[in-house]
């Protein structure tokens, strides 16, 4: 038998790798973990100009306050806060009744603020996490609802609200507004993506009920949603005219209720309006400034994952 010897093979030649020719530069359009993108001058000068424009109507506000309806009205408009800033709060005041009108609004937009965080948190957390029949369907009706103009449902609503004896009442702006569909909506989409399955498992793992994992799992993970909710929320009902104009007299207003009788008259005195205006403005401000910083912590907190 005849051996034969194995035909040799030609060798492999590997490619020599290139060689560094330094530190690689990070690219200036994709940023890592904790790093932080500087501004340049164009960027503050953007903000500088869109901070003035915001703080120019409050501004004008308290310069309108501060002088008479002739000096607000003349040809060369004051650009200085003048000295009847007191005297025209003490005339607002004493006219458009604010003293009820701001307790008023205080209850009308705590009230709704506190009902919506409660009922759209457990709605958004049944929609997000829990799995029952026409799910989808229910949610695609509460989005709907958003198409529908306010002004279609005044003359019902306002029949139905008669019919429970509360015209007139704070209970008539109250009830329509205790839920909002773009809280439901709001609160499920953070839900979906911030409160895992594996907490909700464990939770029940651990022998706890429906109650109990709403209360140590679901309210923890949603308070940075809920935080925004409720400031949005808040301020909507504390501006809100349309409704609570048709449904309160003046005897039992609201604030912007009680600020549209300042200007009802046939020659309102505009400095009278402006000082009513700065009076509606002040509570929105106080809130902001003591729970401002608690809202921009909750935003980052529910921002930042891993």
């Amino acid at each position: 038998m005849t051996m034969t010897s194995p035909t040799p093979t030609a060798p492999v030649k590997v490619a020599p790798a290139p060689r560094s020719t330094g530190p690689s530069r990070p690219s200036r359009f994709r940023m890592g973990a904790g790093q932080q993108m500087k501004g340049g001058p164009f960027a503050y000068a953007a903000l500088a100009v869109v901070g003035l424009g915001s703080l120019l109507p409050l501004y004008w506000t308290l310069v309108a306050a501060s002088r008479t309806q002739d000096e607000v009205l003349s040809s060369t408009p004051p650009f200085l806060p003048g000295g009847k800033l007191v005297e025209n709060v003490r005339t607002a005041w004493e006219q458009a009744n604010l003293g009820t009108a701001i307790l008023n609004s205080v209850i009308v937009a705590a009230s709704i603020t506190a009902a919506t965080l409660f009922f759209c948190t457990l709605a958004g957390y049944a929609f997000a996490k829990m799995r029952f029949r026409g799910r989808g369907w229910l949610m695609t009706a509460v989005i709907a609802t958003l198409t529908i103009p306010p002004q279609l449902s005044v003359v019902p609503l306002f029949m139905m609200m008669s019919g429970l004896g509360w015209g007139g009442q704070l209970e008539s702006v109250i009830l329509p507004t205790l839920v909002s569909a773009f809280g439901v909506f709001f609160m499920r989409q953070y839900l979906i993506e911030a409160l895992p399955y594996e907490l909700i498992e464990a939770a029940k793992i651990d022998g706890a009920n429906n109650f109990r994992i709403v209360v140590s799992v679901v309210l923890p993970v949603a308070r940075p949603a809920m935080m925004v909710l409720g400031m949005l929320t808040f301020v909507q009902a504390w501006n809100d005219f349309f409704w609570p104009y048709l449904a309160l007299n003046q005897q039992n207003p609201t604030l912007q209720v009680a600020l549209g009788q300042l200007s009802a008259s046939y020659t309102p005195d505009q400095s009278i309006v402006m000082a009513g205006a700065l009076i509606s403005t002040l509570p929105l401000l106080v809130v902001f400034v003591v729970f401002g910083k608690k809202i921009v912590g909750g935003i980052m907190s529910g921002a930042v994952k891993g």
